[in-house]
């Protein structure tokens, strides 16, 4: 059971969690490396199942290393999040209705941002 202190994660937040950790190292990490680039909070088991769950999902390559393995992302963090928003809008039926509001909330810069990607991506 969770103490008061701690909530259960939404679904997938701790692969975001880990990948991320990935992330930041740069380089192959054995479950402890990872484990610990995430305050330590977590059980290595939770770490090793989910880096285990990674690289069923084809998130996370695996290389034996000593007794173990270390993992590094095959995703990078933009092209993952992209997926994520993908597949949330497919999620929804009205799509426009969607994209319409995300984009009415997005920051004045962000939709400069969006814009001028829209046009590259037309010019292209």
């Amino acid at each position: 059971m969770n103490s008061p202190d701690q909530q259960r994660r939404p679904s997938g937040m701790l692969e975001d969690e880990v990948l991320a950790a990935l992330w930041r190292g740069g380089r192959p990490m054995s479950p402890a490396e990872v484990q610990s680039s995430l305050g330590g909070a977590l059980a290595y088991t939770t770490v090793m199942t989910t880096l285990a769950r990674l690289h069923r999902k084809e998130m996370a390559t695996r290389t034996r290393e000593g007794r173990g393995y270390v993992y590094f992302p095959c995703v990078d963090e933009a092209g993952h999040t992209a997926a994520a928003m993908n597949a949330l809008l497919r999620r929804r039926q009205d799509h426009a209705a969607v994209l319409a509001r995300f984009v009415s909330e997005l920051p004045p810069e962000d939709e400069r941002l969006l814009l001028r990607l829209l046009r590259d991506e037309e010019a292209r």
